[in-house]
């Protein structure tokens, strides 16, 4: 069944043809080529040939043949006419656009209204005449990851929908999101509070390179709420408005039923009723093929729905504080929990592993088959080092698959190379599949024997060997540009197209004519010449020598074009350059007969293709398990359980292990539903803040089925994870320290749960003292209403006191030394970085920083004696009475019991034991709390 045209009414004009400049101008607006392997990156160079064709820049500038004229690609065999039929008999929009005289492609233009976010205005927003600050189309992307000034593997790439209710319904958040390197669309809806914590964290995980909302919402003077709080925090991100009309459920419901494939069809009955993502994603669709000026073909696409409770929450600003991804102090070094644990071989791989840091998982089950692989590949050396040197050998299989599945509306001659390519790249991921399958054969662990049982997948078979009857067995993906054309030129087998072998033998001839010239000219002026080849100049003549053996130090008049990197000459002659143009000639010719035989041959393996699905999922997943455990193999980490405990022994920081010389100083962490309350606290520089992240950094590697730097390791499921610990000030959205201090707390508390871990790292410093205690004890008594596990670092001594009110609470400290330094006949402080239990017992500890540090001693001195009269005014000795130590001993004891009952494995001889321990504790704790009570009665 062909999709309903739901596409705007324009002025139809004929269709340009694929060789003219109107044709050309109308390619996708964003080109990304394929990912190579991180092991094997060729020059760069070599990497504009060996990739598929169609960058823009500097990229594109290097293409060897950028038009095709006298071969018009349109004139395609009945079977390959098939392959473009799917919107072939009727107007394009990129067609209709070109008459509305429309350009994509253009330099961005500044934006006429300086205080409204970057808006892009597409045809199907045309109609909205409030909206006033609009901007052109952005230049084109290029994508090469063997380049020098490459963008990274987690270059921007993501195209989402954004659509909300109105109404009654408004807060009912639906989006759509698909990424341009990979066919797969993935669906939410969820409802969402006033704050759009959910919508904000979701679009900051995905990083788009342009969000698309209803013209409705972003009208100027009128824009909704959650425009407002998206282009705040998406300021470097494009915003496309688009009529109301197109985000529609029912044209949304028919895209799906069209190009879902059939392994994941059971998404229909999961997003039937949800009105607002099939809404999002018919937009999205409708403006991803006009940009691209390209269509999804039937049954091609992966489309998945993604609740909101099946990950953990981490907001935008707790993974820049945990340094999850970017460093603080240098972006462009990997001192981040990403670069601890990224020695992942492929791009797909590495773009697992960063989704899973940013969205933990919650399901117990699943982590803990992540966790069995990883135990098996660390115990079967064998299978680690067989499955890494499989892997590492894969390309980007996710970005193979969105470009096979692509139908370009127009056949250029970049298209038509593409398609050789990538039915090359095709070819070598296939016949990798039975490597990988004997890698896997005796594995033991239920997730890996999946995977194995994927890859029996009969299709695989089918597809190579349909391949295999066109294709050449030896061709195949090789580094440097000319090694990869030679390949696209004999591609396809011999005897199938008598006048494509005609013109092979053709450039055959020019390519040894080329060589025969070059051999002619280095006898003739007896200089050392050789054959060179680059895809922007193609054959020129290299020379490398001193130049006092040249006459009168010039090279022959002859040669043209001359340039010089220290005793190296590159030039070429006009006789050359008239070659040249011959072999882009005859070259053309065998594109366009190969580009006829390679539709024809995409036509016969279409319905089969969608097992890559099923083996891009295997290849990143074994990926990313294979750098947990090479993580492993570096440090001393151990397997974590999962319980209602969070209890690490002799726990480090992941970073800082890297970062350091020695092994950072592990401590101990128990934290329960009873005591679930820590108030930390320590001279400054003892550690309290890296003591928070840590405990962070070790729960999202425990969720993400990472091993963790410990001994011993127990974790409770973080559903959310917040912290507090930034101190600086924010230009931008003219915020005070304490401003951002109250932005990022009241975020916490309108957002955090029982199953929340909250890390906060000295709230109240950006206003007085009293007003920062009395803040952080309102702040610390709401969070005490939940079972939240929350630990608070605090300079304010006061704020101990809190445990006499409530027995959950735990006051630790870190331990610091005193030694005397005799030189100077003063104190220094040792810090221990060890944490204890209890309030610390160091005073005005920040005199002591003050004097050791250049401030005059004058200046201390009134310091020191100012703090003491100030403290003799303020501080009041608060002392529990017998009752609450009474109470405080049967709290403890009770959560104690509740504990021991969920989760203890103890046999019957130890379990009696420890309970008799803490019958004796308890009887201790309790005639002491008499005690206490005679005395105040005496």
């Amino acid at each position: 069944m062909l999709r309903p045209d739901i596409s705007p009414t324009f002025p139809s004009v004929p269709v340009a043809s694929p060789c003219s400049p109107e044709a050309r101008s109308l390619g996708p607006r964003y080109n990304f080529e394929l990912q190579e392997t991180p092991l094997s990156r060729p020059s760069a160079q070599a990497a504009s040939a060996s990739s598929p064709p169609g960058t823009s820049g500097a990229a594109g500038d290097r293409s060897g043949s950028s038009s095709l004229a006298g071969h018009p690609l349109s004139a395609l065999p009945p079977q390959g006419k098939e392959l473009c039929s799917y919107f072939r008999n009727r107007r394009s929009f990129a067609e209709n656009t070109h008459a509305s005289n429309i350009m994509l492609g253009t330099s961005s233009s500044s934006a006429q209204d300086s205080n409204y976010p970057q808006i892009l205005k597409s045809p199907l927003c045309a109609g909205n005449p409030q909206r006033s600050g609009c901007k052109s189309w952005t230049p084109q992307v290029g994508y090469s990851a063997t380049s020098s000034s490459a963008v990274s593997v987690h270059s921007p790439s993501v195209i989402v929908a954004v659509v909300e209710g109105r109404g009654l319904a408004r807060g009912e958040i639906g989006m759509a999101s698909i990424d341009l390197k990979s066919p797969q669309i993935v669906l939410s809806q969820f409802a969402d509070n006033t704050t759009y914590a959910k919508v904000i964290t979701k679009l900051k995980i995905l990083s788009p390179l342009e969000i698309i909302m209803s013209n409705t919402a972003c009208v100027v003077g009128n824009s909704t709420k959650l425009f407002t709080l998206i282009t705040e925090n998406f300021k470097n991100v494009n915003f496309t408005t688009i009529q109301r009309k197109y985000f529609n459920e029912t044209k949304g419901l028919e895209y799906i039923e069209q190009l879902c494939i059939a392994e994941f069809n059971t998404v229909l009955m999961e997003v039937q009723s949800k009105y607002y993502c099939l809404a999002a994603v018919a937009a999205l669709l409708k403006y991803v093929e006009f940009i691209q000026n390209s269509v999804y073909a039937p049954k091609s696409l992966k489309i998945c729905f993604q609740g909101s409770e099946q990950t953990a929450m981490i907001d935008s600003s707790s993974a820049q504080n945990l340094e999850l991804l970017i460093n603080n102090q240098d972006s462009r070094n990997n001192h981040t929990l990403f670069g601890v644990l990224n020695y992942t071989k492929t791009p797909g791989g590495s773009r697992r592993l960063r989704s899973n840091i940013l969205e933990p998982l919650v399901d117990v089950e699943t982590i803990n088959m992540r966790l069995d692989c990883v135990q098996e590949l660390l115990q079967d050396e064998e299978l680690f080092f067989g499955l890494q040197s499989v892997i590492a050998r894969f390309l980007d299989t996710e970005q193979l698959l969105s470009v096979l599945v692509q139908i370009p509306k127009q056949d250029t001659v970049n298209a038509a190379e593409s398609k050789i390519t990538n039915l090359i790249y095709l070819k070598h991921t296939l016949e990798l599949v039975d490597p990988l399958k004997i890698t896997l054969k005796n594995c033991n662990t239920p997730l890996l024997r999946a995977y194995y049982g994927s890859l029996e997948d009969k299709r695989f078979g089918i597809i190579l060997d349909k391949i295999k009857t066109v294709i050449n067995d030896d061709a195949r993906y090789m580094k440097g540009c000319l090694n990869m054309r030679t390949q696209k030129c004999y591609a396809v087998r011999s005897n199938i197209n008598e006048f494509l072998d005609i013109a092979r033998r053709t450039y055959t001839e020019i390519v040894d004519d080329i060589a025969g010239m070059i051999t002619q000219l280095a006898e003739k002026y007896s200089l050392p010449l050789r054959t060179s080849f680059s895809s922007a100049r193609g054959f020129f003549i290299q020379m490398t020598t001193d130049c006092t053996v040249l006459p009168n130090d010039q090279l022959p008049s002859e040669f043209i074009k001359i340039s010089k990197v220290k005793n190296s000459y590159s030039f070429t002659s006009t006789d050359l350059i008239k070659m040249n143009e011959r072999c882009q000639e005859s070259l053309r010719e065998i594109y366009h007969m190969t580009y006829m035989i390679v539709c024809k041959l995409l036509s016969e393996i279409y319905e089969h293709i969608h097992c890559l699905y099923k083996l891009s999922d295997t290849v990143s997943m074994l990926d990313m398990l294979l750098s947990f455990a090479h993580a492993c193999t570096l440090s001393d980490y151990v397997r974590p359980e999962f319980t209602d405990t969070l209890a690490i022994k002799q726990g480090w920081h992941p970073i800082l292990e890297r970062i350091s010389v020695e092994k950072p100083v592990a401590n101990n962490t128990y934290i329960t539903e009873g005591s679930n309350f820590f108030i930390i606290t320590g001279p400054n520089m003892s550690g309290k803040s890296t003591y928070l992240k840590q405990i962070a950094l070790c729960q999202i590697m425990a969720q993400i089925g990472s091993y963790v730097p410990a001994e011993y390791s127990s974790f409770r499921i973080a559903e959310q994870i917040f912290t507090r610990i930034s101190t600086d000030d924010d230009i931008e959205t003219n915020s005070s320290t304490f401003m951002k201090e109250m932005k990022e707390i009241a975020y916490i508390l309108h957002n955090a749960n029982d199953k929340s871990l909250i890390l906060i790292d000295e709230l109240g410093r950006g206003t007085n003292t009293e007003e920062g205690i009395g803040i952080c004890y309102a702040v610390c008594e709401h969070l005490l209403s939940l079972k939240a596990f929350t630990l608070f670092a605090t300079h304010f001594l006061e704020l101990c006191q809190i445990d006499v009110l409530y027995p959950n609470v735990e006051n630790m400290h870190f331990e610091v030394q005193h030694v005397k330094n005799t030189s100077r006949n003063k104190e220094a402080i040792l810090y221990t970085y060890k944490l204890s239990k209890g309030l610390t017992e160091e005073k005005n500890y920040g005199l002591k920083a003050a004097e050791v540090s250049s401030l005059p001693p004058s200046i201390v001195l009134d310091a020191k004696d100012i703090t003491t009269r100030i403290t003799g005014q303020i501080l009041q000795n608060q002392r529990s009475t017998p009752e609450m130590e009474r109470q405080r001993a049967v709290y403890h004891l009770a959560t104690r019991l509740v504990q021991t009952a969920r989760n203890s494995q103890l046999d019957p001889d130890s379990l009696r034991t420890y309970l008799s321990n803490l019958k004796k504790k308890y009887e201790a704790d309790f005639p002491r709390a008499e005690q206490d009570s005679g005395k105040t009665e005496e």
